[in-house]
């Protein structure tokens, strides 16, 4: 080989080396810069299946003949309800056998002393059984899930939230009395003198009454 070619051959020579050794020096493990963690996402608002259906299954391993007695959206600091959905759903539950019922709730974060994150079952108390204004929840027809509740409710309320603006959602929650024959939503925004209240058919979605 002629003598001239060979500077050219030594920087090919010289350059591939170099690449090579660069290739090695990055999957050296001692060299990979480790990525910043991410910060966890706060946790999301959620409607009443998805908290009610855990506790449930909670609820049936305390007693298998329990019954569903109201289920209710409940505030949690820090966080906004909103749109149907809560930070923390309650449920009562009672055991006709047992005489007794319990209050459990699911929430989507812990604000101690009282609000702890995921599924919290209370005390047994005495259950004198069903009244007309409070019978259990035929759960085969609760089919209408909250955040729908609120849609239909809302457009039911739309002129007197309009005229009343800045008023607050005050109750939000299912249950079933003798006046209904489905388990029904029951939607309030301010009080009961200077309120609008709207039942929702919890099987149909339908509004049934509102004041």
């Amino acid at each position: 080989m002629s003598s001239r070619h060979q500077p050219r051959n030594t920087a090919i020579t010289s350059l591939a080396v170099l690449l090579l050794a660069g290739c090695a020096s990055s999957t050296q493990p001692g060299n990979q810069t480790a990525a910043p963690a991410r910060p966890a996402a706060p946790p999301e608002i959620v409607t009443a299946k998805t908290a009610f259906w855990p506790m449930y299954k909670e609820a049936h391993s305390w007693a298998p003949d329990v019954v569903v007695i109201r289920v209710a959206a409940k505030p949690v600091p820090g966080f906004q309800n909103q749109a149907g959905k809560a930070a923390m759903w309650e449920a009562v539950f009672a055991s006709p056998n047992l005489k007794t019922y319990r209050i459990f709730t699911n929430s989507i974060a812990s604000v101690p002393p009282d609000i702890y994150k995921g599924i919290r079952a209370g005390l047994a108390m005495p259950w004198g059984g069903a009244t007309p204004d409070a019978t259990p929840i035929d759960l085969t027809l609760f089919s209408v899930d909250s955040d729908a509740a609120f849609t239909a409710a809302s457009a039911d309320a739309a002129g007197w939230l309009k005229s009343n603006p800045g008023k607050e959602l005050s109750a939000f929650a299912l249950g079933d009395t003798s006046k209904f024959q489905v388990p029904v939503w029951y939607v309030m925004w301010g009080n009961k003198t200077s309120g609008y209240a709207t039942v929702v058919d919890a099987s149909s979605g339908q509004v049934l009454k509102h004041k």
